[in-house]
């Protein structure tokens, strides 16, 4: 298994390094990469075609959360550049009609894992309150305040005819900046959203630093691989 630490410098060349994690399961090697990707707010294509869009990008821009687009689908999410972070493992398929639910089952007990391993005992339940960001079937909440879930993990899957790569964000501290960026650009693309479902794993008492969870998510995601070569990125400016 190949496992890709680090950031590239700029947004556009860090996607390139995730676009590889596919290239390296077609070639027959699983790999895996957490990181925190650059302040930003992600775009799904279902919010490409919604008349918001122009406006929802230039409010992003005013808080200095440079706009991108992502190539999957699903709704906007939010990076810091610090705390949020990004999660994906890539693995070799051979029939991509099938495999797609245990993928998913893998990965989400794998982050459930991850979570569960930290100090603050923590209790991930599967799943999302109303309204949350970038709404999905395969998701994970945290208790917020008075015990309500809040929304912190999003899971998501690509296939390819030959490998697949299962995504995702995890949302480590700084909720009130995220929760405002997303009700703003929600707000803009006049899809539901409420700020108070967004949560992190800071506010349900679990670490602030992202180091720590990041390390926890790689050896979860790793998993029993029996050998494991690590490649670093580039570090960003």
């Amino acid at each position: 298994m190949r496992v890709l630490r680090g950031r590239a410098a700029t947004i556009e060349t860090d996607r390139e390094i995730s676009r590889r994690l596919l290239s390296l399961a077609a070639d027959g090697e699983p790999a895996v990469r957490v990181w925190a990707p650059h302040r930003q707010v992600a775009f799904g294509r279902r919010d490409r075609r919604l008349e918001g869009y122009d406006c929802a990008c230039e409010r992003a821009r005013a808080r200095e959360f440079p706009p991108v687009e992502r190539d999957v689908g699903g709704r906007a999410v939010a990076y810091d550049g610090e705390t949020a972070l990004a999660f994906a493992r890539a693995e070799p398929v051979a029939d991509f009609r099938c495999g797609t639910d245990d993928r998913y089952e893998r990965a989400t007990a794998a982050v459930e894992d991850a979570l569960r391993s930290l100090e603050g005992s923590l209790d991930p339940v599967r799943g999302e309150p109303d309204d949350s960001f970038c709404p999905g079937t395969h998701s994970l909440s945290l208790p917020g305040v008075n015990d309500e879930p809040r929304k912190v993990v999003g899971i998501a899957q690509r296939v390819r005819q030959d490998a697949a790569v299962v995504a995702g964000i995890v949302l480590v501290a700084n909720r009130d900046q995220l929760a405002a960026i997303l009700e703003s650009v929600y707000g803009a693309l006049e899809v539901p959203f409420d700020p108070d479902t967004v949560g992190t794993v800071a506010s349900a008492s679990g670490p602030s630093d992202s180091a720590v969870v990041r390390a926890a998510l790689e050896d979860a995601l790793i998993g029993d691989a029996a050998t494991v070569a690590i490649e670093s990125v580039a570090a960003s400016e």
